[in-house]
C-alpha cells in the first residue's frame, strides 16, 4: 500500500481551543450565530472547511452526492436489464452451465427446481444510448440521456445485512465508517450551519431493517456520522429547546458545558472532547438552520407538480427527493435517501408496481430539478440497492406471479451528473441475466469511482486505527474509467 497521505491524529492549529476562544473573547452563543469560527477546522486542524485534506488530490467533477438507496434489492430484470431469452425459456430449469455451482440462499436452495422466470413487463429503448428501460419507469425513461446505467455491478454478500453494510461502508462486517462519513472526514462541509452528511428515510416501509451504523462514523470522529432528518415537528431529535428553556438560557448552559469540556481536555488530553465541543456548537447553530431547510412551503406549485403528488406529504420519497435538492443547494456534502420495500421473494409484479410508482417520478424529477438549476454538472446522483434478484422464480411460477431470491452475481444501478458519462450504458450480463460477462464493477470499484469524482484518490484517504491504515475501499478497488465523462 502506498504511504498514506493523512492519518486520524492531528494537532490543533498552533494553540489549544481554550486559548483560541479566550483570546478572541467569544462565548458559544456568538460562535453559533456568527461566521467568525469554523469549529470543524479548529478541531481537526485542516486547511479545508472541516476536512482532513488540504486540497483534493485532483480536480473534482462533483461537489456533493445524493444517493437514492433502494433498500432490499430491486430486481434488475424488471427495471434495466432486459432479458427476452427468459421469456422464451420461461419455466425451464436454470441450466447448470449457467449457474456454475454458485451458492444459493436457504430460501430457494432447497427447491426441487429453479424455473426461469421472464419479466411480465414490457421494455423499450430510450435515449441516444438505446438503453432498455422497463415500462414500470416511464419518468426515468424520459431522462435516459442524463443517466449512466451500470448493468454489471456485483457484490460478495448474498444476504441483506452484510450486503447493505458492504455497500455503505466497504465491509460486510459492521463497525467501519460509512461513505458519507469518509467524505465528511476528507472534505468537510461547505456550510458550517448544517451537517455535512444527512440521512432521509421513507417512513412506514419496512421489509428489511435499517441500522444507524449504516450511516455511522465507525472509528472516525463521531462528528462525521450522518444526521437523520425526520418528518414531523422535530426534524432532528433533541434539537429543539425543552419547554421553559429559552435560546438565551440554552446558550448559557452550553457555555458552561464547553468550559467543563475544555477543563477536561486540559487535564486528560482526550482529543474526542474537541469533537463533543464541535457537536454542541453545531447543534446550537442547527436550531436556526434546520427549520429553514426543511420548510418546503415556499416551493412553487410547478416544483410540487414536477416531483409528483406525494411531494406535499412530509416523509414520502417524493418529499425527501425535494428535501435533498434543498440540502444540496445549501452545501450538504452527502445526502442519503433510503427507501425500503424492494425485497420481493414473492409477488414481484405487485411489489415492483408499488415501489416504482412511489419512486420513479421523484427520482427523475430530482435529475430535472438539479439540471434546470445548473446543479447537475457538479452533483452526483446515484440510484440502486445492495444486490440484484435471481433469474429463476423463488416459489411457484405462474403466468401472472413469481418471486425472485437474492442475487449478488449481477445487478443494475444508475448514476447521473457529477462527471459521469450521460446517456450511456456500461457493462453487460449473460443472456440469462445471471452472470456478468463484460466490464464487471465490484463494490470497491464503485467506491473508488465515487471518490474519484469528488477529487479523492481512494488509496490516499486513510485513517490509522488499531495499528493499520483503513480506507473505504479496504485492500482493492479500481477506477471505472468507462463511466467517466
Amino acid at each position: 500500500m502506498k504511504t498514506p497521505l493523512c492519518t486520524g491524529s492531528l494537532p490543533l492549529d498552533g494553540f489549544g481551543r481554550r486559548e483560541f476562544l479566550s483570546r478572541f473573547g467569544l462565548g458559544l452563543g456568538s460562535i453559533a450565530l456568527g461566521s467568525l469560527l469554523n469549529p470543524a477546522r479548529v478541531s481537526a486542524g485542516a486547511a479545508s472547511p472541516g476536512g482532513i485534506l488540504n486540497a483534493p488530490h485532483f480536480p473534482a467533477k462533483a461537489k456533493r452526492v445524493i444517493y437514492l438507496f433502494m433498500a432490499g434489492g430491486p430486481s434488475q430484470l424488471e427495471t434495466f436489464d432486459y432479458k427476452p431469452l427468459l421469456n422464451v425459456r420461461n419455466g425451464e430449469d436454470l441450466p447448470a452451465s449457467v449457474r456454475l455451482g454458485q451458492r444459493l440462499t436457504g430460501m430457494s436452495g432447497n427447491q426441487a427446481s429453479l424455473p426461469l422466470a421472464g419479466s411480465i413487463f414490457n421494455f423499450a429503448q430510450h435515449g441516444r444510448s438505446g438503453a432498455w428501460i422497463s415500462e414500470l419507469l416511464p419518468h426515468t425513461a424520459k431522462v435516459a440521456d442524463d443517466l449512466c446505467i451500470v448493468r454489471s455491478m456485483f457484490t460478495e454478500a448474498i444476504n441483506h445485512d452484510p450486503a447493505i453494510t458492504f455497500l455503505q461502508t466497504g465491509s460486510q462486517l459492521s463497525g467501519r465508517p460509512s461513505m458519507g462519513a469518509w467524505l465528511s472526514y476528507g472534505l468537510g462541509s461547505d456550510n458550517e450551519n448544517l451537517p455535512s452528511f444527512v440521512v432521509l428515510i421513507t417512513p412506514g416501509k419496512v421489509d428489511q431493517p435499517l441500522y444507524s451504523r449504516l450511516w455511522g462514523s465507525g472509528f472516525l470522529p463521531s462528528r462525521h456520522q450522518g444526521v437523520q432528518f425526520r418528518s414531523g415537528k422535530d426534524p432532528v431529535l433533541y434539537l429543539s429547546n425543552p419547554d421553559g428553556i429559552s435560546a438565551e438560557n440554552r446558550g448559557l448552559m452550553l457555555n458552561r458545558l464547553r468550559e467543563l469540556h475544555e477543563a477536561s481536555l486540559e487535564s486528560s488530553g482526550d482529543a474526542d472532547i474537541n469533537t463533543r465541543i464541535a457537536q454542541y456548537e453545531m447543534a446550537f447553530r442547527m436550531q436556526t438552520s434546520v427549520p429553514e431547510v426543511v420548510d418546503l412551503s415556499g416551493e412553487p406549485q410547478h416544483i410540487y407538480d414536477l416531483y409528483g403528488p406525494g411531494s406535499r406529504k412530509p416523509g414520502t420519497f417524493a418529499a425527501n427527493c425535494l428535501q435533498a435538492r434543498r440540502l444540496a443547494e445549501r452545501g450538504v456534502k452527502f445526502i442519503q435517501l433510503y427507501h425500503q420495500g424492494w425485497d420481493h421473494h414473492g409477488n414481484v409484479p405487485g411489489g415492483m408496481r408499488t415501489q416504482c410508482r412511489e419512486t420513479d417520478q421523484p427520482a427523475a424529477a430530482l435529475i430535472q430539478d438539479l439540471k434546470q438549476r445548473g446543479m447537475l454538472d457538479d452533483t452526483l446522483v446515484v440510484w440502486g440497492g445492495e444486490f440484484g434478484r435471481t433469474n429463476y422464480s423463488q416459489g411457484k411460477l405462474t403466468a401472472t406471479d413469481y418471486g425472485r431470491d437474492h442475487h449478488p452475481r449481477c445487478f443494475s444501478i444508475w448514476m447521473a451528473g457529477g462527471g459521469v458519462k450521460p446517456g450511456s450504458v456500461y457493462g453487460e450480463t449473460c443472456e440469462f441475466g445471471y452472470n456478468v460477462v463484460q466490464n464487471g464493477v465490484h463494490v470497491h470499484d464503485f467506491h473508488a469511482t465515487l471518490l474519484h469524482l469528488l477529487g479523492i484518490h481512494h488509496e490516499r484517504l486513510t485513517y490509522k486505527y488499531q495499528g493499520r491504515y483503513f480506507r473505504l475501499t479496504d485492500v482493492h478497488g479500481e477506477l471505472v474509467k468507462g463511466v467517466l465523462a
